[in-house]
């Protein structure tokens, strides 16, 4: 009798524990601007970020990650659907409301295997704050929202909320999780740290009069006010670019005429970017590495953190006054297309711990897709990432493919400056589609990124084999290849 009893028990532990393999819980974490080296463990001279930094330690970092474009709005859709821009659509941050609404995202593919599905936080593909498609729980707030006492959509219906924005994040996270634990479940958190205060308007322009102020939570205030950044040897307080890139000098000229005809851009631009600045980033990060340790302990709690996967990145840099760029995020430059990308899969033992291959944004919809065993759809461009982790493959691509699209200009100095990048082991290309100017970096030799070498004669076969990887990049992105 006991016999009888025991083998039919077994056979449904077996099969639970072999659902709870194959729909293992998904979390997606995606930090506003943060860059990649803006966390303890990256690299970030004073910052603290235990849970991060353990996040890393346990998981996998992959330490050539980029985006796909170095953009909030396009990004964020790169993320999510796991094309390029210009296979998406979204191309800018104006606001793109409709088309928005009608993306191709991953998350519609969990929910339809069973996984719960919740956004909660900045969505801004489109200002408008209402559910989209693929999530069982939705809450957003407007365009870039506030820090502090923020107005949020929870469904179709508008609330008022108190406190500092990542703490209600964080609050409906925990949540979701907990209604949510007794089936596979997929979370995408998007913080509004470590944005400033802003106002974007539906044409992608900023409000002026709204300070750019990076605000963290109160109890984080002075946290770092003796400290002081370490800045890179490429770094220039005046706003001065090096020799070599005569379209970013060009662009530079059009920002100083800016400056002068109008004083509300000093403050904005914020030339150098202060050390008041980046103390006050430091400070927000305090709160995402606390919202990560309260998410962790919750899925500990509910005895499922051996069964969540938790990735996290961000969806563009910043810079830090390298190159003399400050707030324009969306160039080029190493500070700003390389993005942080940590992912812990609790299913996998013995991963890898460092991945130096090249991965892009695209990747992560794929990577979520593989992690549920759910077939990755030929809409889907980029490749999961979980070859890497195990360590089947050194490598997924031989090159990665950044474009950028100046349709939507918030700073006149920008307007013109469409470029395609193409990174492999070695070396950068950048080209200026607007301009007869291109740039080719050793990033070995030169990681800095001063010293151009296009028109050196050595590299001439270094140039035209990166250009014809490039036109083969670009026809992929388009769905063409």
């Amino acid at each position: 009798m006991i016999k009888i009893l025991i083998l039919p028990l077994l056979f449904f532990m077996a099969t639970f524990l072999s659902a709870q393999v194959k729909h293992p819980n998904i979390i997606v974490i995606v930090v506003d601007d943060m860059r990649y080296d803006e966390w303890g463990g990256g690299g970030h001279s004073f910052l603290k970020t235990p849970t991060i930094d353990k996040l890393a330690n346990e998981g996998t970092r992959f330490s050539r990650a980029y985006h796909t474009v170095p953009l909030c709005s396009p990004n964020r859709a790169s993320i999510l659907t796991g094309q390029y821009p210009s296979r998406h659509g979204i191309l800018d941050n104006t606001s793109r409301n409709q088309a928005s609404f009608m993306l191709d995202l991953f998350p519609k593919y969990l929910q339809s295997a069973g996984y719960k599905t919740a956004h909660v936080g900045k969505w801004h593909m489109g200002n408008s704050p209402k559910p989209r498609p693929g999530y069982d729980y939705w809450l957003c707030m407007e365009g870039q929202g506030k820090t502090y006492d923020p107005k949020l959509y929870e469904g179709d219906q508008e609330y008022q909320y108190e406190g500092y924005i990542t703490d209600i994040f964080t609050e409906k996270s925990v949540d979701f999780i907990k209604k949510s634990a007794d089936s596979p479940f997929f979370l995408y958190i998007g913080h509004k740290a470590v944005h400033p205060e802003a106002v974007q308007r539906d044409d992608g322009t900023t409000d002026l009069s709204v300070p750019k102020a990076f605000i963290p939570a109160d109890r984080h205030k002075g946290t770092y006010s003796n400290e002081e950044y370490k800045r890179s040897i490429s770094y220039s307080v005046t706003g001065l670019v090096e020799e070599g890139k005569p379209v970013i000098q060009n662009a530079f000229k059009i920002r100083s005429t800016t400056i002068e005809n109008d004083s509300l851009w000093i403050p904005a631009i914020d030339l150098g970017v202060s050390d008041t600045s980046i103390r006050d980033r430091a400070e927000m990060m305090l709160a995402v590495d606390e919202s990560l340790e309260k998410i962790w302990n919750t899925l500990k709690e509910l005895k499922i953190d051996d069964q969540t996967t938790i990735i996290l990145t961000s969806d563009n840099g910043y810079f830090f006054g390298e190159h003399g760029f400050s707030l324009e995020r969306r160039m080029p430059y190493e500070e700003s297309i390389k993005a942080p990308l940590l992912i812990k899969n609790a299913s996998i033992k013995n991963p890898v711990s460092v991945v130096d291959g090249l991965v892009l944004s695209i990747d992560i919809a794929a990577t979520a897709l593989d992690i549920a065993n759910i077939e990755i759809p030929n809409s889907i461009q980029g490749k999961s990432l979980l070859p890497l982790i195990k360590g089947e493959t050194e490598a997924i691509r031989l090159g990665a493919f950044v474009e950028y699209y100046s349709h939507e200009n918030p700073f006149p100095w920008t307007a013109q400056l469409d470029y395609r990048v193409v990174v492999d082991d070695r070396f950068k290309y950048i080209k200026w589609l607007r301009f007869d100017e291109a740039e080719l970096y050793d990033l070995v030799n030169d990681p800095f990124e001063q010293h151009n070498l296009i028109h050196q004669p050595a590299y001439a076969t270094i140039v035209a084999q990166m250009q014809n990887q490039m036109k083969n990049l670009q026809l992929e992105a388009l769905g063409l290849k």
